[in-house]
């Protein structure tokens, strides 16, 4: 099993995390209440956790793989513009920064 196998692996189980958490961490609703994006709290988890099953099945639809990896990528890209605009410092943007150039990466070389 390869690189981009095991970074797909990474990323799928990362977003499974993060997907639940806007289900129900309460911190996860504070902070899209500090965005101003409580009402997209739901639908965001409802992306990550759709691109983190198709991340997941890698070996079974490389379609699914190729549009989950972009869609993640572009929904961290989406989080770092955001993170951005409210002036978040480096530890708080680098979590979006860092999963976008992952799922970017694993998008550009599938």
């Amino acid at each position: 099993m390869g690189l981009i196998f095991w970074l797909s692996y990474f990323s799928g189980m990362s977003f499974l995390g993060f997907g639940l958490s806007c289900f129900l961490n309460p911190f996860i609703k504070k902070e899209f209440e500090r965005y101003g994006l409580s009402k997209y709290r739901t639908t965001t988890g409802f992306f990550q956790l759709i691109g983190a099953f198709g991340i997941l099945i890698t070996d079974h639809n490389l379609t699914l793989w190729n549009i989950s990896s972009l869609g993640l990528s572009v929904l961290m890209l989406l989080g770092f513009i955001v993170r951005i605009r409210l002036k978040d410092n480096f530890i708080q943007s680098f979590p979006s920064f860092f999963y976008m150039l992952l799922n970017g990466y694993i998008y550009w070389n599938i």
